[in-house]
């Protein structure tokens, strides 16, 4: 797997699997019909920030990540990322490569941290992928997440230096 710099040519893969993930309402607080133009503009991060796609060995775009500062002014010292794995191909390690990848990027680029705002407390894979990552809950905000089958459930807050 090959993780580089995503292309405006690469929206018309990751769009399908980032539609699906966003649509099923489970992981992102995002609209459900979000559109595909809103996304690419929400997702495709201009510089300095990052959005990056990884690839398998026959070229196909199977994830996608972007990386940008936290907070703007006296919060921009601090990290954040999103990731977005095609439903197909989990299970596979692609998820904690692409967190390793933006984790190495906020090191490179000077991020003394890197904070997650927003992962969905029942989104047990994610949770679990981080904090072996090394990031702990500092905080959840209670019901702040409608999720389709569970109802409200909380938002944690996840954090780690770097």
């Amino acid at each position: 797997m090959l993780i580089r710099e995503a292309a405006p040519e690469d929206w018309s893969a990751i769009w399908p699997f980032f539609h699906a993930i966003v649509a099923a309402g489970g992981t992102f607080p995002y609209p459900l019909d979000l559109s595909s133009d809103l996304g690419r503009e929400w997702w495709i991060l201009a510089a300095p920030n990052r959005t990056v796609v990884a690839v398998d060995e026959a070229g196909t775009v199977v994830g996608t990540a972007n990386m940008t500062r936290n907070r703007p002014g006296n919060g921009a010292h601090v990290a954040s990322a999103s990731y977005m794995v095609d439903p197909a191909q989990h299970g596979r390690g692609l998820g904690r490569a692409l967190a390793e990848y933006t984790l190495d990027w906020a090191r490179a680029n000077g991020y003394r941290a890197m904070q997650f705002n927003a992962v969905v407390a029942n989104n047990h894979h994610a949770v679990k992928l981080y904090r072996s990552l090394g990031f702990d809950i500092v905080g959840t905000v209670p019901e702040a997440f409608h999720h389709p089958v569970d109802g409200y459930v909380g938002l944690h807050v996840m954090h780690r230096p770097l």
